[in-house]
């Protein structure tokens, strides 16, 4: 049918290298087809482009095309890996290769070229985010069903296999059992030693390892679990009388330099039938030293350290132990630290005794208490010397005191708060108080020597293995896999460290944002919320090569974007970014249609309300002399955002601020897109006018910058058109619009002369209307309506009507401009061209003419030879029909035109 997919699998058989870039090209249509059906759905896209357009030196998001969040989050931890980068753009495979490719083989391989087109996307795109529907309907064909959300373990594997599977054929697609120079062998897979004893012998095998599963249950940091998985638990067994080790070790003996672990965070939950999530929090460093205890070259040295940790450890475990029992003291349910009730104790023995005995205490308990049964030790009277019986002491049965004013009885004040002993002698309460306090000491001293015996023990476990000599393999953390969620279902996404700019990024889906370390460990931890990592990968820090960018081979410079593409690749990318232009070109009529379509049904937006100082906006300058059909609007108003150039500059500018605006607001980001904007139209102020194109017409404050004009006007101008009403095609759009009016009824009448401000806008008016009456004289004489040649050749024909339209050009146009040329100063140029045209209508004069053109001569000859002579009355210029709206295009369109008889400079 004509078409190419470049997953067909058959094209690899049978044409690769002639049919791909054509298939590239059919890809590249049916990704923008594919991304213009879906910008709207499922994900909650907008439909502005402003957030279409990908952000200056911001990475592509990736569409979640249906729980593909795992999709997502694994291949832009690949992608943002340099060398994997550099391995997917430059994959090639050979046609005598690919002819001999099993099924299986040939679907690999097309999902390498799958892979490889999203690449390339990713790098060069304008697209702030783009779409994997290609290379996920591949994946999904391997799983058993395409709804439920895939496990990000189970699809990193298969990916991994299959990009082993292809990398193979290209690397010795002639034995595909030698692996050695397969690349991704190269950089993702490992080798550990197994060593265990058997029979009093070690037993040791090689295996093979690509990401390495890690147990969370029971582990508090990646150490902890790299350790519980390294060594199983120690099984006894009895061999001849005597009990035995027989525990197996693992240790690495080679390290990829792409180290991945598998963090397990679901188990089986037996009673419910179900798998479970483990929300255990798991702490994990940005460094690791993987030599400090897991290289098997460092087996004997590990082995001493480890039984020194046991040690410490054991005598770690009867310190806190031994603190514990001075920090929760007691018998009984309720404990308390030792030296705070040798305090209380002292506190008590202390207290003096009251004069008042037992016998007369009322039995009812003092107001601010509740009652106590069975204590009558410990209530005391109302009033202890009253002589008023009317009332004064409350009933057992009275629950809620009453408060009664002047009548009411209060304790005295000598009356002791705390209980007491009845009576204690001074050699008793010497010797308790002896004792109480000596013994205080004694348990503060041994508490504190405690502490600082376990603070002790515990450097020197932190410090086991942090010496210099077993901190030589460094790796540092690239990528963070995150799920949110139960073990049913969730959501994924990832946070990567950006290497070239010191700075973590979290991309989630279509949203790359920056982020912080510490962002990073809330969600990546666990143990505060359902978010936990998944997934972490890091890589070694002594190779620089992996995430170096590429670099040209003959000048050693980095290469950027586009340039970092092979050429065919580059062509792919290039062919989507103009369906993304054509994307937006559709939109933008599509809003501008919708804004008219508003302006005729709905009722005009009310002004909002002004400062009363500020000066009123100017109002539309009304020409004297009459408007060129189709040309410019004259219209002075500062806010000239209705220009569809002007308009297309503001949007783009509040595009390239959205990052800015989401993160700190609409004054921010009015901020950045002012910058933005003015940036740009100061650099195309600064470019050469030519024949062909003058800047000015663009934008007005191109005009305003070359003829240098006061900031304050510049700066308000573009203010203005920020401020413009037609920018509401979104919320943030419409947050800038009104932070910009905000901004100007700020400014005060004393900080803006409005009558030069006015001055300015109108000469830039009179400038677009004088420039197009200039291109309609342009374009009739490029249509040869006013060519002087024309009307003389049209005066000798014999047909009426051709005299009669050469005698209308001659008065109606020739001699009124011969008037207006010798009026003032005339250069020598102008003297020129009126000699010639009085030349060649005097040559007629002595040729042989029938009477009426005779007597027609005789009638204007005189006017052509003194055009000072009688009233001269301009005509309107005659309308411009099938012309373009926009001067620029017009200017373009007949300068080129000209171009090859005659240049005309525009001053």
């Amino acid at each position: 049918n004509g078409s190419v997919h470049v997953t067909d699998c058959g094209l690899y058989c049978l044409t690769y290298s002639c049919f791909y870039s054509r298939a590239l090209e059919v890809s590249a249509e049916e990704n923008a087809a594919r991304m213009k059906r879906k910008r709207c759905e499922g994900s909650g896209e907008s439909c502005s482009p402003a957030d279409w357009i990908r952000q200056e030196d911001c990475p592509v998001g990736i569409r979640n095309v249906g729980n593909t969040c795992w999709f997502s989050a694994v291949i832009q931890s690949l992608f943002h890996l340099p060398v994997f980068r550099r391995l997917v753009l430059n994959y090639c495979l050979s046609e005598r290769v690919l002819e001999k490719c099993t099924s299986h083989s040939k679907r690999n391989i097309a999902f390498m070229q799958e892979l490889r087109c999203l690449f390339a996307l990713m790098v060069g795109s304008n697209r702030r985010f783009v779409d994997p529907s290609a290379a996920v309907e591949l994946l999904r064909d391997a799983f058993r069903t395409s709804e439920a959300q895939q496990d990000v373990s189970e699809f990193t594997h298969k990916l991994l296999d299959w990009l082993e599977d292809a990398f193979q054929l290209a690397a010795n697609g002639n034995n595909p059992e030698d692996k050695q120079n397969n690349p991704m062998v190269q950089l993702f897979y490992g080798t550990f030693v197994a060593e265990r004893i058997h029979e009093g012998k070690i037993v040791s095998n090689i295996e093979q390892f690509g990401q390495y599963p890690l147990q969370v249950n029971g582990f508090n940091n990646l150490d902890e679990c790299l350790e519980g998985a390294m060594v199983e638990g120690e099984i006894e067994s009895l061999h001849s009388d005597q009990t035995m080790s027989s525990g197996q070790e693992r240790w690495f003996s080679k390290l990829p330099p792409v180290l991945t672990f598998e963090l397990s965070r679901f188990e089986f939950n037996q009673s419910l039938g179900r798998p479970e999530k483990i929300h255990k929090k798991l702490e994990f460093p940005q460094v690791i030293y993987m030599d400090s205890r897991y290289l098997h070259k460092n087996v004997d040295q590990t082995h001493g350290r480890r039984g020194e940790v046991k040690r410490l450890k054991d005598q770690l475990t009867v310190l806190q132990q031994k603190l514990e029992g001075y920090k929760n003291y007691g018998s009984g349910p309720t404990k308390y630290p030792l030296a705070d009730m040798l305090q209380y104790v002292l506190e008590f023995a202390t207290t003096k005794p009251t004069d008042v005995s037992p016998a007369s205490v009322p039995s009812n308990p003092p107001l601010h208490t509740e009652p106590s049964s069975g204590d009558s030790s410990q209530t005391e009277p109302d009033d202890a010397g009253s002589s008023d019986g009317s009332g004064c002491l409350q009933t057992a049965t009275q629950k809620t005191p009453i408060h009664k004013p002047f009548t009411q009885c209060r304790p005295p004040m000598e009356m002791p708060l705390q209980p007491a002993p009845h009576s204690v002698t001074e050699e008793e309460l010497y010797f308790v108080r002896s004792c109480l306090q000596r013994w205080r000491a004694e348990v503060e001293n041994t508490v504190n020597e405690l502490k600082a015996s376990i603070d002790k023990v515990s450097q020197a476990l932190e410090g086991m293995y942090s010496d210099n000599s077993l901190c030589q393999v460094p790796y540092r953390l690239h990528a963070v896999l995150v799920h949110e969620g139960q073990a049913s279902a969730g959501h994924y996404w990832a946070y990567i460290y950006d290497h070239a700019n010191k700075r973590w990024l979290k991309y989630n889906d279509v949203m790359v944002t920056e982020s912080t370390w510490e962002e990073l460990v809330r969600d990546s931890y666990g143990g505060m919320t359902n978010a936990s990592a998944y997934c972490l990968m890091y890589i070694s820090d002594k190779l620089p090569y992996l995430i170096a960018e590429d670099t040209d081979d003959e000048t050693g410079q980095a290469l950027k974007g586009m340039d970092s593409l092979p050429s065919i690749l580059r062509r792919y990318v290039r062919e989507d970014n103009r369906w993304f232009q054509q994307e937006l070109r559709e939109w933008e009529e599509q809003f501008c249609q919708a804004q008219c379509e508003e302006v005729h049904i709905e009722k005009p937006i009310p002004e909002e309300p002004q400062n009363p100082e500020q000066e009123p906006k100017p109002e539309p300058v009304q020409e004297q002399t009459n408007e060129v059909s189709e040309g410019p609007s004259t219209d002075s108003t500062p806010a000239s955002a209705q220009d569809s150039e002007a308009m297309q500059g503001v949007i783009f500018a509040i595009a390239k601020a959205r990052q800015v605006f989401d993160k700190d607001g609409p004054e921010a980001g009015l901020i950045k897109a002012f910058h933005e904007e003015y940036s740009r139209l100061y650099e195309l102020s600064q470019e050469e006018t030519t024949p062909q194109q003058d800047p000015r017409l663009q934008h007005v404050l191109v005009y305003l910058f070359q003829n240098q004009a006061p900031n304050r006007v510049i700066e308000r101008t573009l203010l203005e058109q920020f401020a413009d009403r037609n920018l509401s095609f979104d919320d943030r759009a419409v947050s800038i619009m009104r932070e910009a009016r905000s901004k100007i009824r700020l400014i005060k009448p004393e900080d803006m002369d409005m009558d030069e401000y006015l001055q300015w806008h109108d000469d830039y008016s009179m400038f677009k209307t004088v420039f197009a009456y200039l291109l309609t004289g342009l374009e009739q004489y490029q249509n040869g309506k006013h060519n002087l040649y024309l009307a003389a050749t049209l005066f000798k024909s014999p047909d009426a009507n051709d005299v009669a339209e050469a005698e209308t050009i001659m008065n109606e146009c020739i001699i009124p401009c011969m008037h207006l040329m010798v009026r003032d100063s005339v250069s020598q140029e102008d003297l020129d061209v009126i000699e010639l045209i009085r030349s060649c209508w005097c040559s007629y004069l002595g040729q042989d003419m029938d009477d009426s053109l005779q007597e027609k001569l005789s009638e204007f000859l005189p006017r052509v030879l003194d055009s000072s002579a009688g009233m001269v009355v301009l005509k309107e210029p005659p309308k411009v029909r099938k012309s373009p709206h926009d001067l620029c295009s017009r200017l373009t369109a007949v300068m080129e035109s000209i171009h090859s008889t005659s240049v005309v400079a525009v001053k």
